[in-house]
């Protein structure tokens, strides 16, 4: 009988679990970049040559609160204060909010950076020289989809 009630407590729990989307980075261009998430902790370097994806579940920074995936084209430039594409990211319950920037000049000048949600209704942020236009480019969406930024 105790087994019968797990199970039901379980099944009744279940609906009040929601899925979370995940944060994406897909290197479509023809160099190796490199990429760190950053929160209140720093995980990286990751090398991403052409046709890499990286991805992380979206999460709420215990401490920061959102998340930051800083793109470099140097292979530690996040230490030597070189150009950066930030993806940006905070999770605020069924919503998520992203948004796109660079700091120290625009290491993807040229190129076309494209961040899109897997929800067609959400909006996009396109830089179509890879440098960012006036303004805010923060947007929100349902946090239950990815939402991928394309570098090409």
């Amino acid at each position: 009988m105790l087994a019968k009630l797990s199970i039901l407590a379980l099944a009744a729990a279940a609906p009040l679990v929601s899925a979370v989307g995940k944060a994406r980075v897909v290197n479509k261009g023809s160099k190796t970049v490199h990429l760190w998430a950053v929160g209140h902790e720093i995980d990286g370097p990751h090398a991403l040559p052409h046709g890499a994806v990286y991805e992380e579940e979206f999460e709420k920074d215990p401490i920061t609160g959102g998340r930051a995936l800083k793109i470099t084209v140097a292979a530690d430039g996040l230490f030597t204060g070189a150009p950066q594409t930030i993806f940006a990211y905070n999770l605020d319950g069924t919503k998520v909010f992203y948004d796109l920037s660079d700091v120290f000049g625009d290491p993807f000048a040229g190129k076309k950076l494209a961040v899109k949600s897997a929800e067609p209704t959400c909006p996009s942020i396109i830089w179509p020289t890879g440098i960012p236009p006036a303004g805010s480019q923060v947007k929100d969406c349902t946090s239950a989809k990815d939402v991928t930024l394309y570098i090409y």
